[in-house]
């Protein structure tokens, strides 16, 4: 039985669909083939036990079409092979009873096969109709769940075809559009623009209903049923059918029309002035960027830098809350000016404001508004009974797209406004690139300056002051000069008012007058031993900023410095402009009276370039008169001009009166130096007697006409 299972499953294993191994199935071949053995000799014979192998055979997953014919020539070849008649069966008879074993099996086989092929169908009918019956209650819950979704939603939703045509909203939806649902559906999105709809916007739309693209979101403003606007943040997604075609849209919507609001008022309080409501300087730069990163160079701007003058004296007179109130009345009043919508006015702080414009016609657009501007200010600004006049500066930088930044036009533009202040106010200056640059130089030499005296590149010349009389040295002014280590030696005209303005003249002034002082005691050592080029006492003169003159701490420090040189107060004269004693009180002159009362002379210097009254000499702690060169050209060459003759021969005739010397400077010729000999002048410098240099050179005087 086992060789006859082995055959019998070599056979029909290829054909089966069990999950058995093959040695397993030939396992369960087995016991079949023992009841077909025994079903063929029992007696009296009965074919229905083949009947009953054939059913296990389909039921053992053999039903295969092939399988029956596999099984049933195994059957038909080797079943009387390996179980030999026997027990009085002839050879005819088992030959016999053998085929209808077969006949039997296989009505088993079909039969079992039919059964099993029906109630698998019907076990599928059921599955299909529950499956139908499911799907139908998970359609309907779905639909349900959707439709409760979508009525009960908080935000909006709506649904279109492709072709754009609303076919439902919800209430929501209808609610932030304060209409009915029968209002909305039937109405095509396309006529849902508004004008502040961003070009991206509808070509965004474009690609969805074209099936490129899937879903977008934006922030999209509608007109509400009143007329107001509705700001949504809007989603759009594309529905698609089985075979991936574009079919709906699905449009969310969430209203947030405060949240907009929201924005814009922190927006505009970010951007605008709290005091004069103007743009700010957050807003004017933002426009400034705009004009000059324009992609074409043909696009041109013009920019005006107004500051009012003489502001700081109505906030330190009236208050800063009146000087608040002049500053909305002037805001109020540019902002007039700006006619053309591409017209910016903006308030940068304090008293500065900007005007921003951009055209053709660049220059002659921001011209026309500056002097639009000061006719506006022109009138008085009446603030609590008084009538409060208002100046302003203005400079104009005009310039094309691309050629300068921001911070280069500011810049160039806060220059010219200085510029036009220092012309005297009230009127417009347009920039110039020579005048841009040597701000920018005198900037950059005041930045340089502190280092410059911690470094010592400072150094003295001198040039001597000629006694008329009898031609000897009677002393010599100290010139301060700044050895710079890239724009050379400068004069004292090019740093002087830079240190004036930063405060450093009183350490820089302080240290020539040590220096001076040092040298003027080697000349009187000098002198004493017979050694040097000079001869007899000299002194030196330096010059007092007025800035020193109001420091406190002078009289001490010039004390200080004369002690530490060993040099007495006699050898010492500090030169003060005449108009930095115009109108100076007693107070302002102390200083300069208790160094004269040590004996330091003090020389007015510039004298008759400050238009004082004379008679104000006799109050003025003085011992001489320093007559500016202006007063003497006409007497460089013979004949003297007589107009210049008769003020310096008045001049020194009251200097004498009260007792002054008078000395000369810009002396150039011998036949001026004449001139002034005759008329009584004291002492002369210039550059006839010698140009000033080292201390070494102090007793060689040239004598040459530099006018020549």
């Amino acid at each position: 039985m086992r060789r006859f299972a082995e055959e019998w499953g070599r056979a029909v294993y290829p054909v089966s669909r069990t999950a058995m191994t093959r040695a397993e199935f030939e396992d369960s071949l087995v016991p079949l083939a023992a009841r077909l053995r025994d079903a063929l000799t029992a007696d009296p014979f009965d074919a229905g036990a083949a009947r009953e192998v054939g059913a296990e055979l389909a039921r053992a997953h053999c039903a295969d079409p092939g399988a029956l014919t596999a099984v049933l020539g195994v059957v038909d070849s080797s079943l009387l092979a390996h179980c030999p008649p026997g027990h009085g069966l002839d050879a005819e008879e088992a030959r016999t009873r053998c085929s209808r074993l077969q006949h039997a099996l296989a009505a088993g086989f079909a039969c079992a096969l039919r059964e099993r092929t029906l109630a698998e169908q019907e076990a599928l009918s059921r599955a299909a109709l529950a499956a139908q019956a499911e799907t139908e209650r998970a359609l309907h819950t779905s639909e349900a769940r959707f439709r409760a979704v979508f009525e009960g939603a908080a935000i909006g939703v709506g649904i279109a075809d492709v072709e754009g045509r609303i076919m439902d909203v919800n209430e929501a939806l209808s609610r932030m559009f304060g209409t009915g649902p029968h209002e909305v559906k039937g109405r095509n999105v396309g006529e849902l623009v508004h004008p502040e709809d961003s070009p991206e916007v509808w070509g965004l739309y474009r690609e969805l209903v074209r099936g490129d693209r899937d879903y977008y979101r934006v922030e999209k403003p509608y007109y509400r049923g009143d007329g107001s606007v509705l700001w949504t943040d809007l989603s759009v997604a594309l529905l698609r059918d089985a075979q991936g075609r574009p079919q709906y849209q699905l449009a969310l919507m969430e209203d947030i029309t405060e949240r907009r609001l929201l924005h814009e008022r922190l927006r505009y309080e970010a951007t605008h002035d709290a005091l004069t409501g103007l743009p700010n300087r957050t807003l004017f730069f933002e426009r400034l960027d705009r004009a000059l990163d324009a992609a074409t160079g043909d696009v041109r701007f013009g920019l005006c830098y107004l500051d009012l003058d003489g502001f700081k004296a109505v906030n330190d007179s009236l208050g800063h809350a009146v000087g608040d109130r002049l500053l909305v009345a002037v805001g109020e009043r540019l902002r007039s000016c700006a006619t053309a919508p591409a017209e910016l006015v903006a308030r940068l702080g304090g008293d500065e404001f900007v005007a921003l414009l951009t055209g053709e016609h660049a220059l002659r657009d921001a011209t026309a508004l500056a002097r639009r501007m000061l006719t506006a200010l022109a009138e008085p600004v009446r603030l609590d009974g008084r009538d409060l006049s208002v100046r302003a500066s203005i400079g104009i930088v005009e310039g094309a797209a691309g050629e300068s930044g921001a911070a280069e036009v500011l810049r160039s533009a806060d220059i010219t406004m200085y510029r036009a202040k220092a012309a005297g106010g009230n009127r417009y200056e347009l920039a110039d690139a020579d005048s841009d640059a040597r701000a920018i130089a005198r900037h950059s030499l005041t930045n340089r300056l502190p280092a410059a005296l911690d470094n010592g590149e400072f150094f003295i010349e001198y040039q001597p002051l000629v006694r008329l009389t009898d031609g000897t040295v009677r002393g010599a002014e100290a010139l301060v000069r700044w050895l710079h280590p890239v724009h050379g030696v400068l004069g004292p005209d090019q740093f002087i008012p830079l240190a004036e303005n930063t405060g450093l003249i009183v350490p820089l002034g302080r240290w020539v007058l040590q220096e001076a002082a040092r040298q003027a005691r080697a000349w009187h050592s000098e002198a004493q031993y017979g050694e040097g080029p000079c001869r007899g006492p000299l002194r030196v003169n330096v010059n007092l900023s007025p800035t020193q003159l109001r420091w406190p701490s002078l009289v001490a420090d010039t004390v200080l410095v004369l002690e530490n040189a060993g040099l007495p107060p006699s050898a010492l004269c500090l030169e003060v402009t005449e108009n930095a004693l115009i109108g100076a009180d007693e107070e302002e002159l102390r200083p300069l009276r208790q160094l004269a009362d040590m004996g330091v002379d003090i020389a007015l210097d510039d004298f008759g370039t400050g238009y004082s009254n004379l008679s104000y000499l006799r109050r003025l702690p003085v011992s001489t008169l320093k007559l500016d060169r202006s007063f003497t050209r006409g007497m460089q060459r013979a004949p003297a001009d007589p107009v210049d003759v008769k003020i310096v021969e008045g001049i020194v005739s009251l200097a004498h009166t009260l007792d002054l010397s008078v000395t000369v400077e810009g002396v150039e010729t011998g036949t001026q130096a004449e001139h002034l000999r005759m008329l009584g002048c004291d002492t002369a410098q210039g550059w006839y007697y010698a140009r000033p240099g080292p201390p070494e050179r102090m007793g060689t005087l040239s004598l040459v006409d530099a006018a020549s």
